[in-house]
């Protein structure tokens, strides 16, 4: 049966939690055979040699360091037996380049990476006799690295700087990493004095053990909001609100403090080095300052707007401050999401490099080997990047199926004392039933996304080369595909949440829940507004709280550090704990509501009707659905279907 309606009609009574049975059987053998294809993409990979290649790598006429070697026709010096020769050794380390990401140098495979700066190729020949390692092109001999003409060009580019081999990866790469500093320098175009990314980059050296502390002090606070809203729910809207204010007010004013003292502090007596960055600091306070003191005025007037519907939010949060009362364990689910997300990226990474250095030797316009796929192989990678999006969506998918699941649980068990492992219940029926269904959801979303980001590509490829009509016409199919996949995420959230109650399938689910909020939207929006917004004060709780304790932190560092990148990459991750934590408690809002809604639906309070709804979440939404309705009717309360709400009659709502 659907959320919506009865197969059977009317006449039999509407059961939550029963008849369960799997949903969607044919997505789950796709998403199998998808994986499987995944897993071929692997194998090929490493069965093709592309493990060893990626792993001890390669010179340039594509000899394997490491190992014996078979020729290849037209190239040479392969097919060389480089046992002895472990390591990969460029001869221009820092010739980058930027279109392919890539070093743009000749590769030879030597048995030792130099330890020690080589400033003349007398030197260079010297531990070349020393060592056995080779550091010149095969063709050339030790002995005439000093007198052949063209050592100037088969040698490496002097001062050859000292190196080290990664560990794994067998690469000499140079210990001062300089030279890869310049590469960002070109990525990022806005940098015009080369100085300045030495110094943001010096900044974040000098202050990383500041960083890892702010960045666990960001994971602290969102833990301690979460057990705030499970154990002072009630107080909970008006101490977020009243911390946000006197916060941003406080953080205002000792930026400008901070500015102040630091523009005193500025004298001509300084270092010339120490004058610049004390000079970037003055500048950044300033903008910090004039920015903070415009988001605390917008902050004041959306408080100032929003102050009567705030009120209404402390009920809601105080029923969904039970469920984590009831169910502690779905405060850690962001942390489960998040290692299933980061083994799954390390793999996908992992097999990318695999498909780097996969495929056949061929030899290119300056004689060199590369390897290349030919044929309906090439087409692999697009497979691959197919597969990073959809596995991904289910991954995420699978925590929202779960908290769904283990809510809906919760709400329509009587008896909340009676409880048994109600996450652990919804993964088994999630493994065991809904695996077809997560997959269905995800897949949508991916047919979204995927056709986003193509457009996101040609729009930064085409940039200032297209005209204003096209990058309009682009721009808006961005932002249409964009506001599309946020649409269907909150769908596809809520038909988890009715496969849960009904077991259906994904597009009946889908259904029933789309009839549900529609038929609810006032009470949609109330919720959506004031919940969101409460949430969004929280994550700037965080924020601004990480950010602050960053400015008095850097403070005593002031004659040395840069504190922009610093406090982005601080603030930056604040909001990501922040974000993933309390969006958690977002879907647990919303899948109450839902349950709410269709117990609604289904019950009316009367002798074996009654609800299985919370006492405070029933008036919390009956108050915020009366006081849109005053408004609207002129102070003419009225119920939506005609009659009073009342609970169940059993004790379980006050649970």
């Amino acid at each position: 049966m659907g959320c919506c309606g009865s197969k059977e009609g009317s006449t039999r009574e509407w059961k939550p939690l029963e008849d369960r049975s799997c949903t969607d059987i044919p997505w789950l053998l796709i998403f199998v055979l998808f994986c499987v294809g995944m897993g071929f993409i692997c194998g090929f990979a490493v069965a093709t040699g592309a493990a060893a290649r990626l792993v001890s790598g390669y010179d340039s006429y594509g000899n394997i360091c490491g190992q014996k070697n078979t020729k290849v026709e037209g190239i040479e010096y392969s097919g060389l037996d480089q046992t002895k020769n472990k390591y990969v050794f460029f001869l221009d380390p820092c010739n980058l380049d930027i279109v392919n990401r890539r070093i743009k140098s000749i590769a030879l495979c030597v048995s030792a990476c130099p330890s020690k700066e080589l400033h003349t190729l007398k030197e260079v020949q010297e531990f070349g006799k020393n060592n056995g390692s080779k550091l010149c092109s095969y063709q050339l001999e030790v002995s005439k690295y000093t007198t052949d003409p063209e050592s100037s060009k088969l040698c490496p580019k002097l001062p050859v700087p000292p190196s080290k081999s990664i560990p794994v990866f067998h690469r000499c790469t140079p210990v001062d990493i300089s030279c890869y500093a310049n590469f960002a320098e070109a990525l990022i175009t806005f940098v015009s004095d080369n100085s300045v990314l030495h110094r943001l980059i010096s900044g974040v050296m000098t202050s990383k053990e500041i960083i890892i502390g702010l960045c666990f002090l960001s994971l602290v606070l969102s833990m301690i909001l979460m057990v705030i809203i499970r154990y002072i729910s009630a107080v909970l809207v008006w101490i977020l609100t009243a911390l946000v204010v006197l916060g941003s007010i406080g953080a205002t004013g000792v930026l400008w403090w901070l500015y102040v003292d630091h523009r005193k502090s500025l004298t001509d007596k300084l270092p010339a080095d120490q004058l610049e960055v004390s000079r970037d600091n003055v500048q950044a306070l300033l903008v910090y300052a004039i920015a903070a003191t415009v988001f605390t005025v917008i902050l004041l007037l959306l408080m100032l707007i929003m102050r009567k519907r705030v009120a209404l939010t402390i009920a809601l949060f105080h029923v969904a401050g039970k469920v984590f009362i009831h169910l502690p364990l779905l405060v850690f689910q962001p942390f489960w999401t998040f290692l299933a997300l980061m083994f799954f990226w390390s793999y996908w990474v992992m097999v990318l490099l695999f498909l780097a250095t996969t495929g056949d030797p061929v030899k290119n316009e300056q004689g060199f080997v590369e390897f290349k796929m030919s044929g309906p192989l090439q087409y692999m990678s697009w497979y691959h990047f197919v597969g990073l999006i959809w596995i991904s969506e289910f991954i995420l998918a699978c925590q929202q199926m779960t908290v769904a699941g283990a809510v809906v649980t919760y709400y329509f068990t009587r008896d909340k004392a009676n409880l048994t492992l109600p996450i652990l219940t919804s993964v088994f029926r999630l493994l065991r039933y809904h695996i077809g269904t997560v997959a269905k959801g995800s897949f949508i979303i991916t047919l979204v996304k995927i056709p986003r980001l193509i457009l996101m590509y040609i729009h930064s490829q085409l940039k200032g080369k297209e005209n204003a009509c096209a990058r309009c016409i682009l721009k808006t199919c961005i932002c249409c595909l964009w506001c599309l996949e946020k649409c269907l995420n909150y769908l596809n959230q809520n038909a988890y949440a009715a496969t849960a109650i009904n077991s259906t399938n994904f597009c009946t689910s889908a259904r029933d829940a789309f009839v549900i909020l529609v038929e609810n939207a006032l009470r949609v929006a109330a919720i959506n507004t004031i919940g969101d917004f409460v949430l969004f004060l929280g994550k700037v709780l965080i924020v601004c709280t990480t950010g602050f304790a960053g400015v008095l932190a850097l403070n005593y560092q002031r004659d040395y550090t840069v504190w922009v990148l610093p406090l982005i990459i601080v603030c930056l991750f604040a909001f990501l704990v922040a974000h993933c934590f309390l969006s958690i408690f977002e879907i647990v809002v919303d899948v109450l509501f839902l349950c709410f809604a269709i117990d609604t639906k289904y019950n009316d309070g009367t002798p074996g009707k009654e609800y299985y709804m919370d006492k405070a979440l029933m008036e919390f939404v009956e108050n915020s659905r009366r006081s849109m309705q005053d408004k609207s009717r002129g102070g003419r309360p009225n119920s939506a279907d005609g009659r009073e709400l009342k609970p169940m009659a059993t004790g379980a709502s006050s649970a």
